[in-house]
């Protein structure tokens, strides 16, 4: 599992380190202006349903489903089973997507109710979202794929496809932005058309892997019907982290202009160790939870439990806590330039310590619901998450006019530390989760290393970042980086809240 881990993890980490290219070029060129806004908006609704299929709901539903037939069955059942899967997706979802984009403007009266008092920025906002919205459908045909080749444990490609997104972006910003209106016409091209290379670089890995898929004529068949029963409720279920942000996008959309774009760039920051940890620990947590709950090895499940939240907690509690303490220098090294002001480095950095807050409860979100999904009930987590994203949705209303821009932020984490608590205390009852003594010692210890970072970072920031300038900030910023990570593996080695180098053996 720690191998899957790190090979998710990597690949995870160069795909977002690109994106940081891609999302300075877009502060550079559009700040966080009406442009920016639009864009924003239009890039989250295909955004959405990818993050729901590619890292919920469809491959807790499938990577089971497809496991269990491989065991079971033998690869041509399982086969068979993944070719019809593909091809009801492939025909509700282009449905969908026509559907889409004839009812845009209803669409986005929901999604950024704020923009119709705006109509210039409505217009382009619909306008923007008609051009990335057939994302949605072949990135989804894409999670199918990576829902193959993780059910095969061959995780890299799957992992290495979101390079893809973030080069074609970059290349149509650079190029098509003088012949399009606005560069975000050119960045809305560059979503949708690498959607086609993602799923293309997915049906050639899955080929090279054995399993040649080709679409037969769509039928519900019983299997497909368990399968689409399954997924139904985990839309909500695995994907509240993004309907909570999703609720960030309508209440930012009704707050001054430029809130939709402040809130952007600050989940950017945010999503990086999200995207990176929780993913990948969540990506290769199912297929082993999955074996060894349907093989009734219930206390080596409850282990593999305990080892993911170890694992998570090691890696998000150090990141949570140097988001908190320095969230000025990464943002202005990032983003202050051309467009992008300091003001919006500020108002950024606010948001992005709102979000920190909750960044270990997002991805521990992802780390217990698995363990629903490994046993086939996809209901509870929905109906936890339903009643996380009302919550959610309260919040946001209470926090809109005294906090302004960090109340979406704050609504959100702490939704997510009420959906963990709740997720936790039913697994708990059921008996499929305990903390082992091993959990619960080096957790405080971590915590402690953590704190001792916290000091290093603001000492280092005084001491080095403040006294630099220009191009030098991003040296500055690398010592911040470096020192963070250094004072953290040798504090938490020294409290013994890790030991690194059983870890490597662990990995060997």
């Amino acid at each position: 599992m720690l191998r899957g881990i790190l090979t998710v993890g990597g690949w995870t980490m160069g795909s977002r380190v690109l994106g940081f290219a891609r999302d300075i070029l877009i502060a550079a060129m559009l700040g966080a202006g009406p442009v920016a806004d639009a864009f924003f908006v239009a890039n989250r609704l295909p955004n959405l349903f990818r993050r729901l299929f590619g890292e919920g709901a469809f491959n807790a539903a499938f990577v089971p489903a497809f496991s269990g037939l491989l065991a079971a069955e033998g690869e041509a059942e399982a086969r068979n089973f993944a070719a019809q899967a593909a091809s009801v997706m492939a025909f509700w979802l282009v449905g969908l997507t026509v559907l889409a984009e004839v009812f845009m403007p209803a669409l986005l009266l929901v999604i950024a109710p704020g923009f119709v008092a705006i109509p210039e920025k409505y217009a382009l906002a619909v306008q923007l979202s008609r051009i990335t919205f057939p994302y949605m459908p072949l990135i989804c045909l894409t999670a199918l794929f990576s829902g193959v080749l993780n059910g095969l444990d061959r995780f890299a490609a799957a992992a290495a496809a979101p390079l893809i997104y973030n080069l074609v972006s970059i290349g149509f910003m650079l190029g098509l932005a003088p012949l399009v209106p606005t560069a975000g016409h050119a960045l809305a091209w560059g979503v949708s058309v690498s959607g086609v290379f993602q799923l293309a670089l997915l049906v050639w890995a899955v080929r090279r892997a054995g399993m040649r898929i080709t679409l037969p004529r769509p039928r519900l068949t019983p299997r497909m019907r368990l399968l689409f029963r399954r997924m139904g409720p985990g839309l909500v279920g695995a994907g509240v982290t993004q309907l909570n942000l999703a609720v960030d996008v309508i209440i930012g959309s009704l707050l001054p202009a430029g809130t939709v774009s402040i809130l952007y760039y600050a989940d950017r920051i945010n999503q990086l160790p999200l995207g990176t940890i929780g993913v990948a620990v969540g990506t290769a947590l199912l297929p082993t939870l999955s074996r060894q709950a349907l093989g009734g090895q219930a206390k080596e499940a409850i282990a593999t439990l305990n080892r993911a939240l170890e694992y998570a907690l090691a890696l998000t509690l150090p990141a949570a806590l140097a988001l908190l303490a320095v969230p000025g220098p990464i943002l202005s090294v990032l983003f202050e330039r051309g467009a992008f002001t300091h003001e919006d480095v500020r108002l950024s950095a606010q948001a992005l310590a709102a979000y920190a807050a909750g960044l270990p409860a997002f991805v521990l979100v992802k780390v217990l619901v698995p363990a629903f999904f490994a046993r086939g009930d996809t209901a509870m987590p929905v109906k936890i998450g339903m009643a996380t994203v009302g919550v959610n949705l309260a919040l946001n209303v209470a926090f809109m006019v005294p906090f302004a821009h960090l109340g979406p932020p704050l609504a959100s984490s702490l939704a997510a530390w009420v959906n963990v608590a709740v997720l936790a205390a039913v697994l708990m009852r059921r008996g499929h989760m305990a903390f082992d003594a091993a959990l619960l010692r080096v957790v405080p210890r971590m915590l402690l290393a953590g704190l001792a970072m916290v000091v290093a970072l603001y000492a280092l920031e005084a001491l080095v970042f403040a006294r630099t300038a220009g191009v030098w900030r991003w040296a500055g910023l690398g010592v911040l980086v470096a020192g963070g990570m250094a004072a953290y593996g040798l504090a938490g080695q020294g409290f013994g809240a890790f030991n690194i180098r059983t870890m490597l053996r662990r990995r060997r």
